[in-house]
C-alpha cells in the first residue's frame, strides 16, 4: 500500500470509530502527509524510533514551534497506534518519544504607552465617544471582565467611596476600587453623554447605546477594535486585553500578587500567577537595557 492508501485507511477507520470532525481529519491528513513526504520512498510502516526522531528534529530546525511539533507527534501516535491494533506492525516507533514541553499561553497585554494611546482615541466631543472613553477608562482602572463591565448597573457603584461591587464567577462578590481618573470620566458620562444617548427613555444598565439598551460584549468589542485601529495599535487584541494590561501593569509597579488576585476575582492564585511571567519578562527587559552588565 502507498502512503496515501495507509493514511486514507487510518482516517476512514477513526472516522467510523470516533466520528471525528472534518477539521480534525484534515489536520491528521496534513500532518501525516508532511511526514510521508519527508520519508520520500521509505514505507511509512517500516519507520523506526530513530527516523521519527530525525523527522521531528528536522521540523525543529525549520522553525516549527513546540505546539505544532506536539500536534504532529499526536497524529503519528494515533496513526501507528491504529496499525499496531491492526497487527500490521509490532513496534510503535512513537513509544519512546516524549512530547515537546508546551508552556502556558501568555495572555496578550499592552504596554503602558499603548494603553495611553487607546484611552486617548475616542472623540469625547460626542456622546458615543464620551461613553467609549468612560468604558475604556473603567476597564483599565478596574480590570473587570468585559461581561462584568457591560452588565454594570447603578446600584453596583458607590461614587462616594469610589468602588464598584462585582458579582463574578461562582457568584463571588468583590469590591474593586475605580480610581480618580476613571471615576471622573464616569461622572462626566453620567451627567452628559448618558442622558444624550437615552433622551427620555429609561435603562437599568450603566452603559447604554443610542437605542436606549444596554451595551453588549460584542458591540463593545467592536468599539475597542475601532479605537485600537485609530490609535495605530498593531497588536492582535482580545476581549480581555485591557484586563490583562491592568494586572500586568500593577505587578510591574510592585503590587502584591494576592491583591491582584482579589481585584481580578480569581478563586485560585495559580490563575493569577501567569501574569508574573509577563511582568518578569518586562523586568528582564529593563535589567538588560539599564544594568551595566545586563
Amino acid at each position: 500500500m502507498t502512503s496515501d492508501d495507509l493514511i486514507d485507511q487510518f482516517l476512514d477507520a477513526v472516522w467510523v470509530e470516533q466520528g471525528l470532525s472534518e477539521n480534525t481529519l484534515s489536520a491528521y491528513r496534513s500532518d501525516l502527509r508532511i511526514f510521508a513526504l519527508w520519508l520520500k520512498d521509505r514505507p511509512m510502516l517500516d519507520v523506526d524510533n530513530g527516523q521519527l526522531s530525525d523527522f521531528l528534529a528536522s521540523r525543529y530546525k525549520e522553525g516549527i514551534g513546540s505546539r505544532s511539533s506536539a500536534r504532529i507527534l499526536s497524529s503519528l501516535r494515533r496513526f501507528y497506534g491504529y496499525y499496531i491494533r491492526e497487527n500490521r506492525i509490532s513496534i510503535d516507533p512513537t513509544a519512546l518519544i516524549s512530547s515537546p514541553h508546551i508552556g502556558k499561553l501568555l495572555p496578550m497585554s499592552l504596554s503602558e504607552q499603548d494603553v495611553e494611546l487607546l484611552l486617548a482615541a475616542p472623540e469625547v466631543t460626542n456622546p458615543q465617544g464620551y461613553r467609549d472613553k468612560a468604558m475604556l477608562e473603567m476597564l483599565y482602572a478596574t480590570g473587570l471582565r468585559v461581561s462584568e463591565l457591560v452588565g454594570l448597573k447603578f446600584e453596583q457603584i458607590s461614587f462616594r467611596q469610589g468602588v464598584v461591587r462585582i458579582t463574578g464567577k461562582g457568584n463571588k462578590e468583590r469590591l474593586v476600587p475605580v480610581g480618580e481618573e476613571a471615576m471622573s470620566w464616569l461622572e462626566g458620562y453620567m451627567g452628559q453623554a448618558r442622558k444624550a444617548l437615552l433622551g427620555e427613555r429609561q435603562c437599568d444598565y450603566l452603559f447604554v447605546t443610542n437605542r436606549a439598551g444596554g451595551m453588549t460584549r460584542q458591540a463593545f468589542w467592536h468599539i475597542i477594535k475601532r479605537h485600537a485601529k485609530k490609535a495605530a495599535i498593531s497588536k492582535e487584541l482580545s476581549p480581555h486585553t485591557l484586563r490583562h494590561a491592568f494586572a500586568t501593569h500593577l505587578l510591574n509597579h510592585g503590587a502584591d500578587l494576592r491583591v491582584v488576585q482579589l481585584l481580578l476575582g480569581h478563586s485560585d492564585l495559580s490563575t493569577t500567577q501567569i501574569y508574573t511571567h509577563i511582568a518578569g519578562a518586562r523586568l528582564q527587559e529593563l535589567h538588560s537595557k539599564y544594568h551595566p552588565r545586563g
